[in-house]
Protein backbone atom coordinates (compact mmCIF):
# COMPACT_ATOMS: atom_id res chain seq x y z
CA UNK A 1 0.00 0.00 0.00
CA UNK A 2 2.85 2.39 0.85
CA UNK A 3 4.40 1.60 -2.51
CA UNK A 4 1.09 2.41 -4.22
CA UNK A 5 0.79 5.82 -2.54
CA UNK A 6 4.43 6.51 -3.36
CA UNK A 7 3.79 5.84 -7.04
CA UNK A 8 0.67 7.99 -6.96
CA UNK A 9 2.63 10.78 -5.29
CA UNK A 10 5.34 10.57 -7.94
CA UNK A 11 2.73 10.71 -10.74
CA UNK A 12 1.00 13.71 -9.15
CA UNK A 13 4.37 15.41 -8.72
CA UNK A 14 5.23 14.85 -12.37
CA UNK A 15 1.84 16.20 -13.46
CA UNK A 16 2.27 19.30 -11.29
CA UNK A 17 5.74 19.90 -12.72
CA UNK A 18 4.39 19.55 -16.26
CA UNK A 19 1.45 21.88 -15.55
CA UNK A 20 3.72 24.49 -13.96
CA UNK A 21 6.21 24.14 -16.80
CA UNK A 22 3.53 24.57 -19.44
CA UNK A 23 2.14 27.58 -17.59
CA UNK A 24 5.58 29.20 -17.39
CA UNK A 25 6.26 28.43 -21.05
CA UNK A 26 2.85 29.79 -22.04
CA UNK A 27 3.47 32.96 -20.06
CA UNK A 28 6.77 33.73 -21.75
CA UNK A 29 5.57 32.53 -25.15
CA UNK A 30 2.48 34.72 -24.87
CA UNK A 31 4.62 37.65 -23.84
CA UNK A 32 6.88 37.01 -26.82
CA UNK A 33 3.90 36.89 -29.18
CA UNK A 34 2.54 40.15 -27.78
CA UNK A 35 5.91 41.83 -28.25
CA UNK A 36 6.18 40.47 -31.79
CA UNK A 37 2.68 41.72 -32.58
CA UNK A 38 3.55 45.18 -31.23
CA UNK A 39 6.72 45.26 -33.30
CA UNK A 40 4.87 44.14 -36.39
CA UNK A 41 2.23 46.84 -35.84
CA UNK A 42 4.96 49.44 -35.41
CA UNK A 43 6.61 48.40 -38.68
CA UNK A 44 3.33 48.57 -40.58
CA UNK A 45 2.26 51.89 -39.04
CA UNK A 46 5.63 53.37 -40.00
CA UNK A 47 5.33 51.83 -43.49
CA UNK A 48 8.58 49.92 -43.07
CA UNK A 49 7.18 46.61 -44.31
CA UNK A 50 7.53 45.66 -47.97
CA UNK A 51 4.94 42.88 -47.70
CA UNK A 52 1.60 43.93 -49.23
CA UNK A 53 -0.26 41.13 -47.44
CA UNK A 54 0.75 42.56 -44.05
CA UNK A 55 -0.87 45.90 -44.88
CA UNK A 56 -3.93 44.13 -46.23
CA UNK A 57 -4.33 41.99 -43.08
CA UNK A 58 -3.74 44.97 -40.79
CA UNK A 59 -6.37 46.96 -42.66
CA UNK A 60 -8.96 44.19 -42.44
CA UNK A 61 -8.40 42.96 -38.88
CA UNK A 62 -7.75 46.26 -37.12
CA UNK A 63 -10.08 48.64 -38.94
CA UNK A 64 -12.31 47.40 -41.76
CA UNK A 65 -14.04 44.74 -39.67
CA UNK A 66 -14.80 47.45 -37.11
CA UNK A 67 -16.22 49.72 -39.80
CA UNK A 68 -13.35 52.23 -39.65
CA UNK A 69 -12.77 52.29 -43.39
CA UNK A 70 -11.20 55.76 -43.33
CA UNK A 71 -8.26 54.49 -41.29
CA UNK A 72 -8.31 51.04 -42.86
CA UNK A 73 -7.83 52.50 -46.33
CA UNK A 74 -4.55 54.08 -45.25
CA UNK A 75 -3.06 50.60 -45.06
CA UNK A 76 -5.20 49.04 -47.79
CA UNK A 77 -4.00 51.71 -50.21
CA UNK A 78 -0.42 50.79 -49.36
CA UNK A 79 -1.21 47.13 -50.05
CA UNK A 80 -2.62 48.12 -53.45
CA UNK A 81 0.43 50.27 -54.15
CA UNK A 82 2.78 47.33 -53.49
CA UNK A 83 0.70 44.67 -55.25
CA UNK A 84 -2.29 46.02 -57.18
CA UNK A 85 -3.22 42.72 -58.80
CA UNK A 86 -3.69 41.03 -55.41
CA UNK A 87 -5.54 43.80 -53.60
CA UNK A 88 -7.45 46.01 -56.06
CA UNK A 89 -10.36 43.57 -56.08
CA UNK A 90 -10.83 43.71 -52.32
CA UNK A 91 -10.59 47.50 -52.27
CA UNK A 92 -13.20 47.75 -55.03
CA UNK A 93 -15.42 45.27 -53.20
CA UNK A 94 -15.21 47.31 -49.99
CA UNK A 95 -16.00 50.49 -51.90
CA UNK A 96 -19.07 48.88 -53.44
CA UNK A 97 -20.51 46.82 -50.60
CA UNK A 98 -19.53 48.90 -47.57
CA UNK A 99 -19.15 52.50 -48.69
CA UNK A 100 -21.36 52.68 -51.82
CA UNK A 101 -18.56 54.54 -53.59
CA UNK A 102 -19.55 53.28 -57.02
CA UNK A 103 -17.22 55.40 -59.14
CA UNK A 104 -14.05 54.49 -57.25
CA UNK A 105 -15.15 50.86 -57.00
CA UNK A 106 -15.50 50.79 -60.79
CA UNK A 107 -12.10 52.42 -61.13
CA UNK A 108 -10.56 49.60 -59.07
CA UNK A 109 -12.41 46.87 -60.97
CA UNK A 110 -11.50 48.35 -64.37
CA UNK A 111 -7.84 48.68 -63.40
CA UNK A 112 -7.73 45.12 -62.07
CA UNK A 113 -9.33 43.86 -65.26
CA UNK A 114 -6.70 45.68 -67.35
CA UNK A 115 -3.89 44.08 -65.31
CA UNK A 116 -5.20 40.56 -65.89
CA UNK A 117 -5.96 40.19 -69.61
CA UNK A 118 -7.59 36.97 -70.80
CA UNK A 119 -8.67 36.20 -67.22
CA UNK A 120 -12.03 36.71 -65.53
CA UNK A 121 -11.32 38.13 -62.08
CA UNK A 122 -13.38 37.27 -59.01
CA UNK A 123 -12.82 39.97 -56.34
CA UNK A 124 -13.58 38.53 -52.91
CA UNK A 125 -15.04 35.46 -54.62
CA UNK A 126 -17.55 37.27 -56.87
CA UNK A 127 -17.44 37.66 -60.64
CA UNK A 128 -16.01 41.05 -61.56
CA UNK A 129 -18.72 41.78 -64.14
CA UNK A 130 -21.43 41.00 -61.59
CA UNK A 131 -19.83 43.50 -59.21
CA UNK A 132 -19.46 46.09 -61.96
CA UNK A 133 -23.09 45.53 -62.83
CA UNK A 134 -24.04 46.29 -59.22
CA UNK A 135 -21.99 49.49 -59.39
CA UNK A 136 -23.84 50.70 -62.48
CA UNK A 137 -27.15 49.66 -60.92
CA UNK A 138 -26.26 51.78 -57.89
CA UNK A 139 -25.45 54.68 -60.24
CA UNK A 140 -28.87 54.15 -61.90
CA UNK A 141 -27.15 53.54 -65.24
CA UNK A 142 -29.46 50.65 -66.03
CA UNK A 143 -28.47 50.04 -69.70
CA UNK A 144 -24.81 49.68 -68.68
CA UNK A 145 -25.78 47.48 -65.73
CA UNK A 146 -27.73 45.23 -68.11
CA UNK A 147 -24.66 44.94 -70.34
CA UNK A 148 -22.45 43.86 -67.42
CA UNK A 149 -24.93 41.40 -65.91
CA UNK A 150 -25.40 39.79 -69.31
CA UNK A 151 -21.64 39.56 -69.74
CA UNK A 152 -21.40 37.92 -66.32
CA UNK A 153 -24.02 35.34 -67.35
CA UNK A 154 -22.18 34.70 -70.61
CA UNK A 155 -18.86 34.21 -68.81
CA UNK A 156 -20.26 32.04 -66.02
CA UNK A 157 -22.87 30.25 -68.16
CA UNK A 158 -26.62 30.37 -67.47
CA UNK A 159 -26.68 27.55 -64.91
CA UNK A 160 -23.65 28.78 -62.96
CA UNK A 161 -24.06 32.55 -62.88
CA UNK A 162 -25.11 34.22 -59.65
CA UNK A 163 -28.89 33.94 -59.58
CA UNK A 164 -29.13 37.62 -58.70
CA UNK A 165 -27.73 38.45 -62.13
CA UNK A 166 -31.21 37.63 -63.43
CA UNK A 167 -32.88 39.45 -60.54
CA UNK A 168 -30.86 42.58 -61.31
CA UNK A 169 -31.74 42.30 -65.01
CA UNK A 170 -35.39 42.21 -64.00
CA UNK A 171 -34.95 45.23 -61.77
CA UNK A 172 -33.14 47.17 -64.48
CA UNK A 173 -35.82 46.45 -67.07
CA UNK A 174 -38.46 47.45 -64.51
CA UNK A 175 -36.73 50.77 -63.88
CA UNK A 176 -36.58 51.36 -67.64
CA UNK A 177 -40.33 50.75 -67.89
CA UNK A 178 -39.96 47.47 -69.78
CA UNK A 179 -42.34 45.56 -67.52
CA UNK A 180 -42.95 42.51 -69.70
CA UNK A 181 -39.20 42.14 -70.25
CA UNK A 182 -38.60 42.51 -66.51
CA UNK A 183 -41.03 39.64 -65.83
CA UNK A 184 -39.18 37.38 -68.27
CA UNK A 185 -35.86 38.17 -66.55
CA UNK A 186 -37.30 37.47 -63.09
CA UNK A 187 -38.63 34.17 -64.44
CA UNK A 188 -35.10 33.22 -65.49
CA UNK A 189 -34.09 33.47 -61.84
CA UNK A 190 -37.06 31.31 -60.84
CA UNK A 191 -35.90 28.65 -63.28
CA UNK A 192 -32.69 28.45 -61.24
CA UNK A 193 -34.51 28.49 -57.90
CA UNK A 194 -38.25 28.41 -57.30
CA UNK A 195 -37.72 30.18 -53.94
CA UNK A 196 -36.31 33.46 -55.29
CA UNK A 197 -38.48 35.85 -53.36
CA UNK A 198 -36.93 38.91 -55.04
CA UNK A 199 -38.27 37.62 -58.37
CA UNK A 200 -41.76 37.02 -56.99
CA UNK A 201 -41.85 40.55 -55.61
CA UNK A 202 -40.47 42.03 -58.83
CA UNK A 203 -43.02 40.15 -60.94
CA UNK A 204 -45.82 41.33 -58.65
CA UNK A 205 -44.79 44.95 -59.08
CA UNK A 206 -44.41 44.55 -62.85
CA UNK A 207 -47.88 43.03 -63.21
CA UNK A 208 -49.27 45.91 -61.17
CA UNK A 209 -47.69 48.36 -63.61
CA UNK A 210 -49.23 46.38 -66.47
CA UNK A 211 -52.65 46.65 -64.84
CA UNK A 212 -52.97 42.94 -64.02
CA UNK A 213 -54.06 43.22 -60.39
CA UNK A 214 -54.94 39.52 -60.06
CA UNK A 215 -51.43 38.40 -61.05
CA UNK A 216 -49.87 41.10 -58.89
CA UNK A 217 -51.74 39.76 -55.84
CA UNK A 218 -50.79 36.17 -56.70
CA UNK A 219 -47.08 36.94 -56.83
CA UNK A 220 -46.90 39.22 -53.80
CA UNK A 221 -48.28 36.32 -51.73
CA UNK A 222 -45.50 34.11 -53.12
CA UNK A 223 -42.95 36.78 -52.21
CA UNK A 224 -44.23 36.88 -48.64
CA UNK A 225 -44.25 33.09 -48.39
CA UNK A 226 -40.63 32.79 -49.53
CA UNK A 227 -39.15 35.75 -47.64
CA UNK A 228 -36.87 33.42 -45.64
CA UNK A 229 -34.98 32.69 -48.87
CA UNK A 230 -34.17 36.31 -49.63
CA UNK A 231 -30.64 37.51 -50.34
CA UNK A 232 -29.28 38.24 -46.90
CA UNK A 233 -25.97 38.79 -45.12
CA UNK A 234 -25.53 39.95 -41.54
CA UNK A 235 -22.53 42.06 -42.60
CA UNK A 236 -23.86 43.63 -45.80
CA UNK A 237 -27.05 45.28 -47.00
CA UNK A 238 -27.37 44.48 -50.70
CA UNK A 239 -28.58 46.96 -53.30
CA UNK A 240 -31.43 44.62 -54.29
CA UNK A 241 -32.25 43.50 -50.74
CA UNK A 242 -35.95 43.37 -49.90
CA UNK A 243 -37.71 43.33 -46.55
CA UNK A 244 -40.94 41.79 -45.31
CA UNK A 245 -42.20 45.26 -44.37
CA UNK A 246 -42.17 46.51 -47.97
CA UNK A 247 -43.80 43.29 -49.23
CA UNK A 248 -46.61 43.63 -46.68
CA UNK A 249 -47.00 47.32 -47.47
CA UNK A 250 -47.32 46.57 -51.19
CA UNK A 251 -49.71 43.69 -50.47
CA UNK A 252 -51.91 46.02 -48.42
CA UNK A 253 -51.85 48.53 -51.26
CA UNK A 254 -52.99 45.86 -53.74
CA UNK A 255 -55.87 44.81 -51.49
CA UNK A 256 -57.35 48.27 -51.05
Amino acid sequence: MKKFFKIVGIIIGIILILVIGIAIYGHFKGKEMIENAKENSRRIENFESKNSDEYMEYSVVKFNKAGDFHTGFIYLNKAVELNPTSHLGYRGWIRLRKIRDYDNALSDFHRLDSLTPNFVDAPWGEDIDFLRGECYFGKKNYPKAIELFNRNIKNQKEDWADIHSFVYLGLCEYELGNYEKSISEFERALKQSKYTTESFFGISRAYYKLGNLEKAKEYVVKAEKNIDYKRDDVYNEFLNEIYISEILEFKQHLNK
